[in-house]
């Protein structure tokens, strides 16, 4: 029970999440109104995306030095997770958009470098599949994340910053710590990032597992077969 302390704060964390996220009383802000409790899942999704990314890179970096394929492993499941949540915080957005933005897909800058991000670590996954060596697949993998590591966080952070963007924070619009003057988006927004970070880690570690596994029912067969 020790060890799975923090699976158990994982559920309860999204849980608060979900439950006062949608109760609790928000900011009534011209446009958003209701609309603003979606932060709690479109953005906090895409903080853990950026935690889990973080992470994946130092893996990657790791295999680099040590050629253990537990680096490569673990790399290529936190990123995937990663993605999972790239995925659900780009469609969260769209249905905030819609209703905000009045549509789906409005070609805000933001909107645009967030899916060209996301299609680069598409190209990621495609990349390792069409490889069959592990060691090789390994070691392009590993490089290729640290350099979309490199391009995606100016991609999305600084760029959209540069230019007209209707997302808060950018293009001299401003963010939300201007608006949340009672701090009530703090108390879910925080345990949120946390929730979604933490559970992304939990599928990773799940996939890790279960990569190795295969792993060694592949060695056991290509041993009994020589």
């Amino acid at each position: 029970m020790k060890k799975n302390w923090w699976k158990v704060l994982t559920i309860l964390l999204l849980l608060y999440t979900l439950t006062v996220g949608l109760i609790q009383d928000v900011p009534r802000l011209p446009i958003l109104n209701e609309t603003i409790r979606a932060l709690y899942f479109h953005v906090t999704m895409w903080f853990g995306m950026i935690i889990l990314l973080v992470v994946a890179v130092v893996q990657s970096v790791k295999y680099l030095r040590t050629n253990d394929l537990k680096h490569d492993d673990k790399a290529v499941e936190f990123t995937n997770a990663a993605i999972l949540f790239g995925v659900l915080g780009i469609v969260t957005g769209m249905l905030w958009a819609k209703y905000t933005w009045g549509d789906y897909w409005s070609g805000d800058p933001k909107q645009n470098a967030s899916a060209i991000g996301l299609l680069m670590y598409f190209a990621y996954s495609i990349l390792r599949n069409s490889l069959t060596d592990v060691h090789q697949r390994a070691r392009i993998g590993a490089v290729y994340n640290i350099f979309a590591f490199a391009a995606f966080i100016p991609l999305i952070f600084i760029l959209p910053r540069l230019t007209d963007s209707l997302h808060p924070g950018n293009g001299g619009n401003p963010g939300f710590n201007a608006y949340d003057l009672d701090s009530k988006l703090r108390m879910v927004f925080y345990p949120a990032i946390i929730g979604w970070t933490l559970l992304g880690t939990w599928m990773s570690v799940v996939r890790v597992r279960l990569r190795r596994v295969e792993r060694k029912l592949e060695d056991k067969l290509i041993n009994q077969v020589s």
